[in-house]
């Protein structure tokens, strides 16, 4: 293709989606090719419901170039290696959803296969007892060990992070600024349009005006440009995914901190507990039909440890996705294009999607634009395949659940599910089989997990199994606790709360 000179990205909004696209396109762009802005104002507060994030997101920052040990400090992070989920599938019931792999394959054999036979035939060795991540997490490190040898098996646990967002957010600024993205500090009031349908420019309230060649929409769930320029209809999943409301407050606290997130569901819902180094975030997630805010409040500072820096924060939630995130010239990130309950602390981790999916499809900003609508297409089927894919995994703590003390818990098994869910579910009842995309967030190890802490197993193990040495298998699963537990005894023990807490 032909250069035909600098062609200029506008970001509209700043916030955590924002700023990781700024650097994303940064990091890979020339300067004499594109112009990156981004225009946000100070006067609009960002959302942030949690500060729990996925391996992914990690990934993202080495993909930077930036050393992740500098990050971790600079955002206050501590070690994630998985949630706690405590009173889903009953009250007094609790399970472990590890980050990483559970087990490995034996003789063949994927490993769940082999644990399920085993429980078939009277072995009751939870199956996370095989998790790297959430052996791990009993124990009391509070990092993740490096220099872990080759062999070691902990270094398939993929630990993720506990981070301050507010942090991150001024981490990857600096780094966008000395890449020279340009920051505007205004308020869009108007977005001008070109014939054909796609955006010329914006108009701020300082009186200036953004001309652009590409837009990136990270103006929150108003969708500034990609639902009131552009009309993206918004997929509204809220008969899938009830809770509409946030409550969310911090906590001071002075004491280690534990290794994982902790969940707990409540009569309307369920709160969340994120451990930073120097303050807790706590938060109550729940349906507006039947909660009050007075009742979420008393929810909230009832499940808070520490003492409150602040009030508490409410905030509306809208849980679906934009038909078209690509639309014409432009391009919606986070909330701009979609939201899911901060359960399994995947919204982050969509932003990093988006971005890295529209690195992968970008468009060349040169004089013929007849390829965009086929590179909008992939981009949208793909990302609306991942929201789909988290959004099921979502559900499925819901729809599985055995509560029937309130009336938001008896809702939850009879609503409606999506016919993707319903599939998968119908599949891991009869035989344990899962049908995931290969770069899904969640992959099998996650789902097993969810199944069989919320009660869920299948009917029978797979046939194959039995085609194997059984008594060997048998061996191979307890050496490989085994190899577990020694590996964590050689680590530094620095007193965390074990999971079971």
């Amino acid at each position: 293709m032909k250069h035909t000179g600098t062609r200029k990205l506008v970001i509209a909004g700043g916030g955590t989606a924002g700023w990781m696209a700024a650097a994303a396109l940064v990091s890979r762009l020339k300067p004499e090719y594109y112009e990156i802005t981004v225009v946000e104002s100070s006067h609009i507060s960002t959302i942030g419901v949690g500060e729990s994030v996925v391996p992914s997101v990690t990934g993202f920052i080495r993909d930077l170039g930036l050393d992740e040990q500098d990050f971790i400090e600079k955002t206050e992070a501590t070690v994630k290696l998985g949630t706690m989920f405590r009173d889903w599938s009953d009250k007094g019931q609790s399970f472990f959803h590890p980050l990483g792999t559970l087990g490995c394959e034996l003789e063949g054999n994927e490993f769940f296969q082999c644990w399920l036979k085993a429980k078939f035939e009277g072995d009751s060795t939870p199956l996370t007892d095989y998790s790297p991540a959430a052996v791990m997490a009993k124990s009391t490190i509070s990092v993740f060990p490096s220099g872990l040898p080759s062999d070691s098996p902990l270094l398939t646990a993929n630990p993720a992070l506990h981070l301050d967002s507010s942090l991150m957010r001024q981490y990857l600024v600096k780094f966008a600024e000395e890449r020279q993205v340009k920051i505007i500090n205004s308020h869009i009031v108007n977005v001008n349009m070109r014939e054909n349908g796609s955006i010329e420019s914006l108009e701020l309230n300082n009186r200036q005006t953004v001309q652009g060649d590409f837009f990136i929409d990270c103006s929150g769930f108003r969708g500034l440009l990609i639902d009131e320029a552009l009309d993206s209809p918004f997929l509204d999943w809220k008969q899938f995914l009830p809770c509409d409301r946030v409550a969310a407050m911090q906590t001071a606290v002075n004491r280690t901190t534990r290794p994982y997130t902790i969940s707990t569901a409540r009569e309307s819902g369920w709160a969340w507990s994120i451990p930073l180094r120097s303050r807790v975030s706590s938060g109550f997630v729940y349906s507006s039909s039947h909660c009050s805010d007075t009742r979420a409040e008393q929810i909230l500072r009832e499940t808070a440890v520490g003492e409150p820096l602040h009030d508490p924060q409410f905030i509306p939630l809208r849980t679906g996705m934009r038909e078209q995130m690509w639309k014409k010239n432009c391009v919606a990130l986070g909330l701009a294009g979609g939201f899911l309950e901060p359960l399994e602390s995947a919204n982050i981790h969509l932003v990093t999607h988006g971005v890295k999916l529209l690195m992968e499809l970008f468009p060349g900003i040169f004089e013929d634009q007849q390829d965009w609508p086929t590179l909008a297409a992939e981009y949208n089927a793909r990302m609306r395949s991942e929201y789909e894919e988290i959004r099921d995994f979502t559900i499925l703590h819901y729809c599985t659940t055995s509560r029937v003390d309130s009336e938001f818990w008896r809702r939850c098994q009879s609503n409606p599910l999506p016919d993707s869910l319903v599939e998968k579910i119908e599949l891991f009842r009869v035989r344990g089989v899962l049908r995931i995309s290969d770069d899904s967030l969640f992959q099998k190890s996650s789902w097993q997990a969810v199944f069989t802490g919320m009660g869920v197993f299948p009917q029978a193990y797979h046939p194959l199994v039995d085609m194997a040495d059984f008594g060997g298998i048998q061996k191979a699963m307890l050496n490989y606790r085994t190899q577990l537990e020694d590996a964590i005894e050689s680590l530094p023990q620095t007193g965390n709360s074990a999971p079971s807490e």
